[in-house]
């Protein structure tokens, strides 16, 4: 705790002088992100970081392996789908971006079995994402390939999710939403994004 606070003095002395005026604005006008962000709650991975935006630029939902549950209104608890809800409708972000990531440790859980530890709620969670397990079982001799594959399937697994809801649906037909995926390698720094071809390219 004692390196968090010694980081928040940083910051209020030196970053919250420069950026006080934005926040100041944010606080008095609200906020209006560029784009919506769902990515991994891994640590290694920062989407403000990652995207260089300002406070109030990116309005990022993150939890276990960057995924969207199906649409399921009912009365469990859905806090992504609430936080997605809020965005979409609330806040009417054009652009959604689901972001998935190498050594993802959920992706790990679904292709080798989730530990004991990770029993109550990762192992269900991961369940939401076995149609990206079962495109790339048997497909690679190699572990590595394996795991990469099932990354990059999660990502195409929570972009079909998205389009199950239908104030998602809807601003898309009516050209107000636009959704994208993307996939960050945390050794390199080099983030990908999907393209029309169902492929990852690295941005240029």
């Amino acid at each position: 705790m004692d390196r968090l606070l010694n980081g928040y003095r940083h910051f209020r002395a030196d970053a919250w002088p420069e950026r006080r005026a934005s926040y100041e604005q944010l606080a008095e006008q609200g906020q209006a992100p560029l784009a919506l962000v769902i990515a991994c709650s891994d640590s290694r991975l920062d989407p403000a970081l990652i995207f260089s935006a300002p406070p109030g630029g990116l309005f990022v939902i993150r939890n276990v392996a960057n995924l969207v549950p199906p649409y399921q209104p009912d009365a469990a608890y859905h806090g992504t789908s609430a936080a997605l809800e809020f965005g979409v409708c609330g806040l009417e972000i054009p652009d959604i971006v689901v972001m998935g990531h190498a050594q993802c440790g959920g992706v790990h859980a679904l292709l080798h079995g989730t530990p004991r530890t990770g029993s109550d709620f990762v192992g269900p969670w991961m369940h939401i994402a076995a149609r990206a397990r079962d495109r790339v079982q048997g497909r690679f001799a190699d572990p590595e390939a394996t795991r990469l594959a099932c990354e990059h399937e999660t990502v195409l697994v929570s972009l079909d999710n998205l389009r199950g809801y239908p104030w998602i649906a809807e601003r898309i037909a009516a050209g107000r939403l636009r959704l994208h995926g993307a996939f960050y390698q945390i050794s390199s720094g080099v983030l990908e994004l999907l393209g029309p071809d169902g492929r990852f390219a690295a941005v240029v």
